[in-house]
């Protein structure tokens, strides 16, 4: 494809956040393929490659994009998410297998069990021919980034020296790290050193919380905060930033609430609400993703306004979705007034 940046051909691409320590500590390069996908100019490209393949427009585009973009961009090596992400990703893994030279896979247990857990990071750590001890090795080494990703969390919500846009694409890039930890720990170090010395935000507009997967509506946060909203948390990047304190591996990916269902995103949602003294949330939605049905379990569960929208091809928020933000956005207002 035409202008499309070749895959780096020693990394392995992951379909969504792993435990990333183990391929690390087996000296191995993890990108992930969604910041690829949903950051490439010819983003909306790759989703059209998998129809024109034969894949359903009724697919989410998420996977339509990753499908186009392994089948494009020279991608040899995958690690597929089977269990806690999405079960579509079963059938494309199906699809590209024979043109891959390396797959594996990761799985969340649905239990949530810390026994099952364990277990399977031991068949994940067998694959890359590695020790527990050593993965938990390369899991501290990432610690001094993980406390810097928790530092500029907290300039975004208690500060307001940190845009919501800003927080959203440094902490969904923690997913990988950007392929180089230590040049991104470097990074974003220079970032806070920058950002500290900035003016806090304006506290007069209201302060949102963006929860669901990351949206592929590219603008959607610049538009929030242009119409004059404080973003002070986003939901699903805080969780792959893993920013909690954790003894071990099991702990860590315990706590991380995104393949677990709905109740533990559930309690996290509600406690951060509280934390942050946030006066809405917008839901956004996948179309074609069955995580579309937590908005019922977000209603019975938060006592204050949400706005769900959906997403569905990877570009800028159409009129109605703006229009609609604008609108939710002035009811807040003068519920603060």
């Amino acid at each position: 494809m035409t202008g499309t940046a070749p895959f780096p051909p020693d990394a392995f691409g992951i379909t969504s956040s792993i435990p990333i320590e183990i391929p690390l500590a087996a000296g191995r390069r993890v990108l992930d393929l969604n910041n690829r996908f949903v950051l490439a100019a010819q983003a909306g490209q790759f989703v059209r490659l998998a129809e024109r393949d034969g894949y359903p427009r009724t697919c989410c585009a998420w996977i339509r994009g990753l499908y186009g973009l392994i089948r494009s961009t020279g991608v040899r090596r995958v690690i597929f998410v089977t269990g806690g992400d999405c079960s579509n990703t079963h059938a494309m893994m199906e699809t590209l297998a024979r043109d891959l030279d390396e797959l594996q896979t990761f799985a969340y247990p649905a239990s949530r069990d810390a026994g099952d857990l364990s277990r399977e990071l031991d068949r994940f750590c067998q694959a890359f021919g590695v020790s527990r001890a050593t993965a938990e090795e390369a899991g501290k080494r990432l610690e001094p980034i993980r406390r810097s990703l928790a530092e500029l969390d907290r300039l975004t919500w208690q500060e307001g020296t940190v845009t919501g846009a800003e927080n959203h694409l440094w902490l969904v890039s923690s997913s990988d790290f950007n392929g180089d930890p230590v040049l991104f720990g470097h990074q974003l170090d220079a970032f806070l050193d920058r950002v500290r010395s900035r003016k806090p935000a304006p506290t007069a507009g209201p302060r949102l919380g963006i929860l669901g997967v990351p949206p592929i509506q590219t603008d959607l946060l610049d538009l929030l905060e242009r119409l004059g909203a404080r973003i002070v948390y986003n939901e699903i990047p805080r969780q792959f930033a893993m920013i909690g304190p954790a003894p071990d591996l099991v702990s860590r990916y315990i706590a991380f609430t995104y393949p677990y269902g709905g109740a533990p995103r559930m309690d996290d949602i509600a406690a951060e609400t509280e934390r942050r003294r946030i006066d809405g949330l917008v839901h956004y939605t996948q179309a074609f993703c069955h995580r579309q049905i937590h908005d019922i379990l977000l209603r019975q569960k938060l006592g204050i306004p949400i706005l769900t929208i959906e997403g569905d091809a990877p570009g800028p928020c159409d009129a109605r979705t703006r229009l609609r933000l604008e609108s939710f956005i002035e009811i807040l207002q003068e519920r603060r007034t």
